[in-house]
C-alpha cells in the first residue's frame, strides 16, 4: 500500500510540475494573446463590428455647453474704461457626430466626412435660447480692425455703411439668434457685393457654420498594415500640410483627427491631434493615471506651451503675429478677421490679460482641458476640450463706431465639448478589456500556485511514503532475525535434550 501511495505522488509530482509550466508559458503566452485582440479590434475594418460602429457612429453621448460673456459696461467701454463682464450660461447641446461617404483605399487608409448637428438640452442648461445678452459685434469691431490700414477716406465711406445698417459697436441678442444667426441688413449686402469676405452666405452666428456641416475631406490610416499609424491623418482636404502659418512646423497635419489614437501608450506617449476648428495641429501631453468606473486610464492635458507666443516657446513663431503667451492668431483661417483662441478665462495666459478685463477667474478645473484615455486601447473614456473665443478690438480713427476703446482683447464666448462612455458600451469595454485580462492574469497566478502546492503536498506524501516504507522494511528484517533466531534456539535446546538422554542411557548401562 505505501509504494502505490508513493507512485501516486510522483505522478501528482509530475502533474504540479506541468501545471507550474502552463501557468508560465500563459504568463508569456497571455498578454501576447490579449495584445493580439486588442489589435485585431483597433484595425479600423468594418468586420470589427463593435469597434468600428464606435468609430463610424460615436454612441458615446457628447455635449457643448457654450457660456457667453455678457458686457456689463458698454458705453463706458465707448469711453475708454476697462470692459466688465459676467459670465452667462452654460447653454448646452447635445452633439450628434456621422460618419459618412466612407471610402476605403488599398494604401490601408479610408476616408471619410463627418457631420455634426446640435440640438438644445434645457434640462442641463442654466437658461433658455431666448435668453438676452450683450457682445462685442464682430462685423463692425472686427471689420475695423481689419481696415484700419486702409485710407481715412474709405474708413469714413465704412463708419458711413454700419450706419446705414444700423450696426453698433455691441449687440444685445438672443442667444439662439447669436449662436445659430441673426438677420442683418449688412450680412445680405456684403454677401452681394463682397462674396466670400464671410465666412457664411445666410445669416450670421458664431456657430452657424457648424450646425448641419462636415468638418472636411479627412483621409486616415486604418492600422491593417501597421498599428501604430492607425487613426492617423494622411490628409485633410487633399492636403498633407496647411498654408494658413508661417513655417512648416506649424503648417503640418500631425496626429489623428483627434477622436481616438494608436493602442498601447505609455506615460511618455503623447496625444497628437488635428483640428480643422483650430486651424492647426495640436498635442497633448500624460499629466497622471486614473480610474474610471474600474478601467484604468492616463490624463493629458494642455502644455504649457500650447498657445504660448513665439518668444515664450520658440517652435510657435510660425502661428504669429502674436500677442501675449496664452493666445493663438487665427485670424489667417478666418478671414483675417482679428479673432484669437485661447484657454477660458485666460487659463494658462500671461496675467496682464487679466487685468484687461473685469469679472474673469481662471480655474484649472473649470477651465482645463483634458482627454481621458485607456492607454492599452487609445480609446477616450472621458473627454472634456475647452476653449475661449476672442475679439481684438481698438479705437480705429474715421471708423466712429470704435469711440475711444482702448486696445484690448475681448473673450466673447467660451465652450466645452464633452462626452463620456457610459451604458452598455462601457460594461462591453470593462468585460473585454478589463475582466477577461484580469482572469488570464490571475489564472496564469493560479496555474502556477496550484501547480506548487501539488508538488509540495505530493512531495511530502512521497517524503513519507517512502518513510513508511523504511520503517516497514527494517521491522520485518527484524522480525525475520528473531525468527531465525528463535528457530536456532528451539534446535540447540532440542539437540541438548538429546544429548543429556544419551549420556544418561549409557550411564544406566
Amino acid at each position: 500500500m505505501a509504494v502505490n501511495k508513493s507512485k501516486v505522488a510522483v505522478g501528482f509530482i509530475v502533474a504540479g510540475v506541468l501545471t507550474v509550466v502552463f501557468g508560465t508559458v500563459l504568463s508569456f503566452v497571455g498578454p501576447l494573446i490579449i495584445d493580439d485582440q486588442i489589435v485585431k479590434n483597433t484595425v479600423i475594418d468594418p468586420k470589427n463590428e463593435m469597434s468600428y460602429t464606435m468609430w463610424k457612429d460615436i454612441p458615446v453621448p457628447f455635449f457643448m455647453s457654450v457660456y457667453f460673456f455678457n458686457v456689463l459696461n458698454p458705453q463706458e467701454i465707448l469711453k475708454g474704461e476697462k470692459p466688465m463682464v459676467e459670465q452667462r450660461g452654460p447653454y448646452v447641446y447635445r452633439k450628434r457626430c456621422q460618419k459618412d461617404n466612407i471610402t476605403f483605399h488599398p494604401n490601408n487608409t479610408v476616408s471619410y466626412r463627418e457631420y455634426r448637428q446640435y440640438y438644445f438640452e434645457p434640462s442641463m442648461s442654466a437658461g433658455s435660447e431666448s435668453d438676452v445678452v450683450t457682445i462685442p459685434n464682430m462685423l463692425v469691431l472686427g471689420a475695423a480692425v481689419m481696415m484700419e490700414n486702409l485710407p481715412y477716406a474709405v474708413r469714413l465711406m465704412i463708419s458711413a455703411t454700419f450706419k446705414t445698417f444700423k450696426e453698433g459697436p455691441f449687440l444685445t441678442k438672443t442667444v439662439g439668434e447669436l449662436m445659430w444667426g441673426y438677420d442683418s441688413g449688412l450680412v445680405d449686402f456684403l454677401n452681394k457685393y463682397l462674396p466670400g469676405m464671410l465666412p457664411s452666405t445666410g445669416k450670421f452666428g458664431l456657430f452657424a457654420e457648424f450646425n448641419n456641416s462636415n468638418t472636411g475631406l479627412f483621409t486616415i490610416f486604418t492600422g491593417q498594415d501597421d498599428i501604430r499609424k492607425v487613426h492617423r491623418v494622411d490628409s485633410w482636404n487633399g492636403l498633407t500640410e496647411l498654408s494658413y502659418w508661417r513655417t512648416p512646423q506649424c503648417n503640418m497635419i500631425n496626429g489623428t483627427a483627434g477622436q481616438m489614437w494608436p493602442p498601447f501608450m505609455t506615460k511618455e506617449t503623447t496625444l497628437p491631434f488635428y483640428s480643422p476648428d483650430a486651424c492647426r495641429s495640436m498635442e497633448l501631453v500624460y499629466q497622471r493615471p486614473g480610474v474610471m468606473k474600474g478601467i484604468p486610464l492616463y490624463r493629458y492635458v494642455a502644455p504649457k506651451t500650447l498657445f504660448a507666443n513665439g518668444t515664450d516657446y520658440a517652435p510657435n513663431e510660425g502661428f504669429c503675429p502674436c500677442r501675449q503667451s496664452g493666445l493663438l492668431n487665427v485670424s489667417s483661417c478666418r478671414h483675417n478677421s482679428p479673432v484669437f483662441i485661447s484657454h477660458p478665462h485666460f487659463y494658462n495666459a500671461d496675467p496682464v490679460l487679466l487685468d484687461y478685463v473685469q469679472g474673469l477667474s481662471p480655474n484649472e478645473d473649470k477651465h482645463g482641458l483634458f482627454i481621458d484615455i485607456h492607454p492599452q486601447t487609445g480609446v477616450p473614456l472621458n473627454v472634456s476640450i475647452r476653449l475661449q473665443l476672442n475679439l481684438y478690438m481698438k479705437r480705429v480713427s474715421g471708423i466712429t463706431e470704435t469711440g475711444k476703446i482702448s486696445e484690448v482683447v475681448m473673450p466673447m464666448i467660451w465652450f466645452e465639448e464633452s462626452g463620456y462612455i457610459d451604458g452598455p458600451i462601457l460594461t462591453t469595454f470593462h468585460t473585454n478589456l478589463v475582466v477577461l485580462p484580469a482572469v488570464m492574469e490571475y489564472m496564469q497566478y493560479g496555474f502556477i500556485a496550484l501547480g506548487l502546492a501539488t508538488i509540495l503536498i505530493a512531495a511530502l506524501v512521497h517524503h513519507r511514503a517512502k518513510k513508511a516504507h523504511r520503517k516497514a522494511t527494517v521491522i520485518f528484517t527484524e522480525d525475520k532475525n528473531l525468527g531465525a533466531s528463535r528457530k536456532e534456539s528451539i534446535k540447540g535446546s532440542h539437540g541438548h535434550e538429546i544429548q543429556e538422554k544419551s549420556i544418561l542411557n549409557n550411564s544406566e548401562k
